[in-house]
């Protein structure tokens, strides 16, 4: 490993960047780096610029792939190396809003019945239930658990801790899974290394029991997310409180979820409706 490298390893856990953020990270300077076949301290502003201008004209890149490129290549030039460059101004990626995908309990309660390991089922199911990000559940330890209060310790974004209910059923499970697989310290503990299971196997997983249960949802793991704020906001939560349940700094982040709950969509229909019988 460069030197170049492990500061940017090093810089990135003292921001507080998830695992994946910080493989992504790392794959975009690589990347720029092998495209100059130079270390990337040696790559100038301009050639940055070209760089952005060949994934744009040249390779037709999404604007997915454009905006993982961004924040990793900025990243490394403004906090690892200090330099504060134009280019990174001029080189803004535009946020695609999109209403997410939700997944009712029915559908939800299909994926668990299809998966076999006890680890990912239960790692699912929490997710759900507590409405975690992917990396905020696959990194959860024993000490995160408070069995006797019904609650997890939860390490959100920028490390900022919160604390979230475990509903009684999950909790029955949870108890039942600590009772028989004991786990010291990480909660779901990959069976091949001494780390927690990966965050892209979930991934897998989730793809995987979407199209054994029959469902025909372009879900994701966060998509579980998405569906615990809307099914609380359907059941009457208040949406401050859900905000605070899943850690968005912004209400405005939380408030999407009110342009997609059954309720407004019905309530949206009978209005129609009322107006319409008039034809």
């Amino acid at each position: 490993m460069t030197k170049l490298r492990h500061r940017m390893i090093e810089d990135m856990h003292l921001h507080g960047l998830s695992e994946n953020t910080q493989d992504s990270y790392l794959m975009s300077v690589t990347i720029l780096a092998k495209h100059y076949w130079r270390s990337p301290d040696k790559i100038t502003e301009h050639e940055i610029r070209q760089f952005f201008l060949y994934l744009m004209d040249e390779k037709k890149s999404s604007r997915a792939t454009i905006a993982t490129y961004y924040y990793g290549i900025k990243f490394f030039y403004e906090k690892t190396l200090g330099r504060k460059w134009r280019i990174f101004d001029i080189v803004k990626p535009r946020k695609k809003y999109q209403l997410p995908v939700i997944l009712n309990i029915k559908e939800i309660k299909a994926m668990i019945d299809e998966i076999k390991s006890p680890i990912f089922r239960m790692c699912f199911i929490l997710l759900y239930c507590c409405g975690l990000r992917l990396s905020e559940g696959v990194h959860l330890t024993i000490g995160d658990v408070d069995m006797e209060r019904k609650q997890i310790r939860v390490r959100g974004k920028g490390n900022k801790i919160r604390y979230v209910p475990i509903p009684d059923q999950p909790h029955k499970f949870l108890e039942q899974y600590i009772r028989e697989h004991n786990p010291e310290h990480w909660l779901f503990l990959s069976s091949r290394t001494e780390k927690p299971i990966h965050t892209r196997s979930v991934q897998r997983l989730v793809k995987q029991v979407l199209k054994k249960a029959g469902i025909n949802k372009q879900a994701y793991p966060h998509s579980l997310r998405h569906s615990y704020a809307t099914h609380l906001l359907e059941s009457g939560v208040s949406i401050k409180l859900i905000q605070l349940l899943l850690g968005h700094k912004s209400i405005q982040t939380t408030n999407r979820y009110t342009q997609i709950t059954q309720i407004s969509l019905t309530a949206l229909g009978n209005a129609l409706n009322k107006i319409m019988i008039q034809l």
